[in-house]
């Protein structure tokens, strides 16, 4: 954790007070974080004098706060990306102008339209979505929509002028493989009355900068060649996908995962409820599978996975990203979502019930005022453990390390919050906190649901003031100072 996020979890008696005006579970943001994280990303712009924009992916987080304060940055700089008709309404509320808006994901017409409608940038998925598109500008009379098609499909050759092994990206179920541009490229020609195409975009599910780099390549080969048809692409969109890193140590990271594999295979006392094996199981005194876990420790991340992307050279012009931009004209557009929001947010239930845990001596079932929907990190594979923010000061002989399962507050055995032990300074007592840190990155709510009719969490924004924390709902936050009561 770095600050604010540390000092915030410092001050204990605020955090309670919040829970016990607004209930559990309870999110919280810290929307300043999200523009100083936008301008580490800028300032690795600013090294490769590149030009292009920021795009915020703002299906990791629903936030008014957080789109409001992106809002108000350089609007030549920063941008949202919408992946619904939903997303697209609350861009516009929260005081994004059409030309920062970019509108992805699968899209049909109830979707397309009022993209079109009011101007946004659109990135086609598919020839599918070009059609519909043209269509409907033609047929309501709007003017000529701006897009980038989104390649999926990308193969490159390693070696001196291209020979050598050949390398093919990953297949996703996203974007037209790149051996299928030609139909695509025709069609956008023959819709230049309804659409301005002005770039191409990619995003691969994968860690592997290198995969990334060729694709970028790639694209920017594909883009000379429509030249040579008499387009004019003139952006390169790469996605998100920058990561973040949860845990600070490598080495801790190593030992819990190797430790995990240890107790699949029966070698210790298990780590997790019921021998969840996180996607490993024992075949014969073999770990087979994979474990479905992000990567807790990355070395890079964030602006510094950006910066690593650029500056390694391509495989088949032999010159890397940032140079090929620049030789090309290019702008670079970039669509981060979870590393925008890090550090931008934490999670917060009370402690509702604590018994032993069935079998497991010595360790307990801790039941929370949350469930697994409301604060899904697990969800996505992330393991983090929790802060214990204690209601009052430890009993004497209250303070050794315990073994905790935690539960959420469903009526379904599968409503767990950690499938893994997690271990606090104490036993935690009904009353006290957990606060899950981290959290802003599709954890606060993206599985959010109403079953059993539990209310959905809150959510606030603060902001450190002296020596003290202010904060409003996150519906009332507007990033000036002239609301009074009702802002940050």
């Amino acid at each position: 954790m770095a600050p604010p996020l540390a000092s915030l979890l410092e001050a204990r008696p605020f955090l309670h007070s919040l829970v016990d005006a607004l209930g559990s579970p309870l999110n919280i943001l810290l929307p300043e974080v999200i523009a100083e994280n936008t301008a580490r990303f800028r300032a690795v712009y600013h090294r490769y004098h590149l030009a292009g924009r920021v795009y915020f992916a703002h299906k990791a987080n629903r936030s008014s706060a957080l789109a409001r304060r992106l809002a108000a940055e350089d609007v030549a700089a920063v941008g949202i990306d919408v992946a619904s008709p939903e997303e697209l309404q609350h861009a516009l509320s929260c005081g994004f102008t059409r030309d920062r808006i970019m509108a992805t994901g699968p899209k049909d017409a109830g979707f397309l339209w009022p993209a079109a409608r009011v101007g946004a940038t659109v990135n086609l998925d598919s020839p599918g979505e070009l059609e519909l598109l043209s269509g409907l500008v033609r047929k309501h009379g709007l003017r000529r929509a701006a897009v980038l098609v989104r390649l999926s499909g990308f193969e490159s050759a390693t070696g001196h002028g291209g020979a050598g092994t050949r390398l093919r990206s990953r297949r996703s179920r996203f974007g037209t493989p790149l051996r299928d541009a030609q139909p695509l490229l025709a069609a956008l020609e023959r819709h230049t009355d309804a659409v301005e195409w002005t770039g191409v975009a990619y995003h691969l599910d994968t860690t592997g900068v290198e995969e990334k780099v060729r694709a970028l390549e790639q694209c920017v080969l594909f883009m000379d060649d429509c030249r040579a048809r008499g387009l004019a692409p003139r952006a390169v969109d790469i996605g998100g996908g920058f990561g973040v890193g949860y845990v600070a140590e490598a080495g801790e990271w190593e030992r819990w995962t190797t430790a995990l594999s240890e107790s699949v295979l029966g070698g210790r006392p298990p780590l997790t409820w019921r021998g969840h094996g996180y996607g490993l199981r024992n075949e014969g005194g073999t770990v087979r599978g994979a474990a479905a876990l992000y990567p807790g420790h990355r070395p890079t991340a964030g602006p510094g996975y950006l910066d690593e992307l650029l500056s390694l050279p391509a495989p088949v012009l032999g010159r890397t990203p940032a140079t090929l931009l620049l030789e090309h004209l290019h702008d670079l557009h970039i669509e981060p979502g979870r590393s925008l929001v890090d550090q931008c947010g934490l999670s917060l239930a009370w402690v509702l019930d604590v018994r032993p845990a069935d079998s497991d001596v010595g360790h307990y079932l801790v039941r929370l005022g949350m469930n697994a929907g409301d604060m899904s990190l697990e969800e996505h594979g992330v393991l983090v453990d929790p802060v214990l923010l204690a209601r009052g000061e430890p009993e004497k002989g209250d303070e050794e390390p315990v073994g905790v399962f935690l539960a959420g507050n469903l009526c379904l055995e599968a409503d767990l919050i950690t499938r893994r032990l997690v271990h606090l300074p104490r036993l935690p007592r009904v009353g006290d906190l957990l606060a899950f840190a981290n959290t802003a990155g599709y954890a606060m709510g993206f599985h959010a649901h109403r079953a059993q009719r539990q209310p959905l969490a809150r959510t606030v924004a603060v902001e450190r003031q002296a020596e003290s924390w202010r904060w409003c709902l996150d519906e009332d936050y507007w990033p000036i100072a002239s609301m009074g009561g009702t802002s940050v």
